[in-house]
């Protein structure tokens, strides 16, 4: 069986977006696990949440770690990523440089306020969004 590829987009009802993306062997067993996670996140999303064009991640009352922050935590939700991962979405979102030092800075203070776990050699670094950190907590350590 050839590998195939599976997304979900979900919007809340303040406008946040979740993307769940699947690649692999897809199975029956996995998409009803997929689509268990998508209950888990509140269900479908209402009716015209589709309609929102701009991204509450796009807005310029955000500090930069904080940007870092939110794409993090949408694009590397449950996956390893690492500094350059991070610097090159963050240009393609924002349309705006940002140094691989930067990048690097603010994975460090994420790792050391327990948001990020950090595996690997120096040169090899990768990180993980640490799961059972409550949201409260994240928006709390934004401010």
């Amino acid at each position: 069986m050839p590998a195939r590829k599976m997304r979900v987009e979900l919007f809340d009802s303040e406008g946040n977006r979740y993307t769940i993306a699947f690649e692999g062997q897809i199975t029956r067993e996995k998409a009803l696990h997929l689509l268990d996670l998508v209950e888990l996140l509140g269900g479908m999303p209402a009716e015209g949440a589709n309609s929102t064009t701009a991204s509450p991640v796009k807005s310029n009352s955000f500090s930069r770690f904080e940007k870092v922050t939110l794409l993090i935590q949408k694009n590397f939700p449950l996956i390893w990523f690492s500094s350059k991962d991070v610097q090159s979405i963050y240009e393609q979102e924002f349309k705006e440089p940002i140094s691989l030092s930067t990048v690097s800075t603010y994975l460090a203070r994420m790792t050391s306020r327990g948001m990020l776990l950090r595996s690997g050699g120096a040169n090899n670094l990768k990180y993980k969004v640490v799961s059972n950190v409550p949201q409260a907590a994240v928006k709390q350590r934004l401010r």
